[in-house]
């Protein structure tokens, strides 16, 4: 199913607003559920949006750069107490979450691409015009 609001919204054409006053529903329930509720926001993100891709990469950037910065702490203080710095799980740890931001970051790099991608293949026009003036 196309996202309608967006379609709507592309299109650009002039719009006028109605005033209207729905009446209360005499019977029944909605037929939205919490599912196709979902459904309609995940498609408007996913057609319409750029930002879950840029703060998956941003994320995984800011995040391996601070595991970085933890990891140079650990082993600097290993270098400085040898004998009374534990080798422990930190280390282990410290890599789960440095692989797994850098993970995180080719993935919403990917999808940067994908997205480039989708917005050739779609065509969607740069501008829509309205009245073309001194034109032939």
């Amino acid at each position: 199913m196309p996202y309608m609001r967006g379609i709507v919204a592309e299109l650009g054409f002039a719009r006028r607003e109605i005033e209207y006053t729905q009446r209360k529903r005499r019977s029944g329930k909605t037929k939205n559920n919490w599912y196709t509720l979902y459904d309609m926001a995940m498609l408007g993100i996913t057609s319409y949006s750029k930002m879950v891709m840029r703060l998956a990469t941003i994320l995984g950037f800011v995040i391996a750069g601070m595991s970085f910065l933890i990891a140079m702490g650990y082993f600097i203080m290993k270098l400085i107490y040898w004998d009374k710095f534990p080798l422990g799980t930190a280390p282990i740890i410290i890599s789960i979450f440095f692989l797994g931001s850098v993970q995180l970051f080719f993935i919403g790099f990917l999808g940067e691409y994908i997205l480039n991608i989708n917005t050739r293949v779609i065509k969607r026009p740069l501008v829509v015009e309205e009245k073309r003036i001194n034109f032939d």
